[in-house]
Order: C-alpha cells, then structure tokens, then sequence
C-alpha cells in the first residue's frame, strides 16, 4: 500500500527559534484513511499564527486546515471519525466546541478531550487531531 504525505515539511522552517530538524509532514494518506498531525492556529501557507489570544478564532483556523488538508488527500470533513482536541485551560472547553462544532454537525466522529499544560508555541491554545476513512 502506497502512502502518500500530504504538505512535508521540517520542524527547522516551522520552529526556527527551537532546535529542530525532523522531516514530518501534516496528513498522510495510508489506503483509505488520513491521519492528521494536530491542526493549531497556525495559516499553513505562511506558518504564522493566527487568532493570538483568541481560541476561537485559533479553533476555526485549526477546522480550516483540517477541511483542506483532507481536501488535499482526496477527503472530506464528513469522512472524519475519530478527534482528539488538546485544551491548554478548560475554560475554553465551551467556546473550542462550539467553533468545531460547526464544521462537524452531522459527522458524528468519536472524540476525546484533554487538557495539557502547553502546546509547541505558548501563543497556542487548542491543538485539533483528526483521522479520516473515505468509505469504499
């Protein structure tokens, strides 16, 4: 079975100030399911964040990338069947699922939350990861 990854890039472009240099990529196709690395506020294009200090706004940028990267692999949002959302505060428990919330009415996927102390940049506040089977 080919895979096929989907935007690779490495961590010394996306995290210049840390010192790193791993060749990652933001979704891999493996048959006919798509696993996500954790979609944040983050413009994929640009690789600057987005939404600083807003978890909304970080939360429909992370549903945003999510949507075209599955997009990209030949996938859908209706496709999606398992999230997991990391919460840097439980207080944005609320306004993080309202925001995906609009992206996900109808799909049904499996979910899991948690809360951690950080995410990869201290301006990131929810961190979305999401797989994907495109029925046969």
């Amino acid at each position: 079975m080919e895979h096929i990854r989907i935007r690779p890039f490495n961590t010394k472009e996306t995290y210049p100030e840390q010192n790193l240099d791993n060749d990652l990529c933001q979704a891999v196709r493996a048959g006919n399911t798509i696993y996500m690395r954790g979609q944040i506020g983050q413009d994929l294009e640009t690789r600057e964040s987005v939404g600083v200090g807003d978890v909304r706004r970080q939360t429909q940028q992370a549903m945003e990338n999510i949507k075209m990267l599955l997009e990209e692999a030949g996938s859908k949002l209706e496709d999606i069947v398992k999230i997991v959302v990391y919460l840097t505060d439980p207080r944005y428990r609320e306004p993080v699922y309202q925001e995906m919330g609009k992206y996900l009415k109808g799909v049904f996927p499996c979910s899991t939350g948690l809360i951690v102390d950080g995410l990869a940049r201290p301006e990131w506040v929810v961190e979305i990861d999401a797989t994907a089977v495109i029925p046969e």
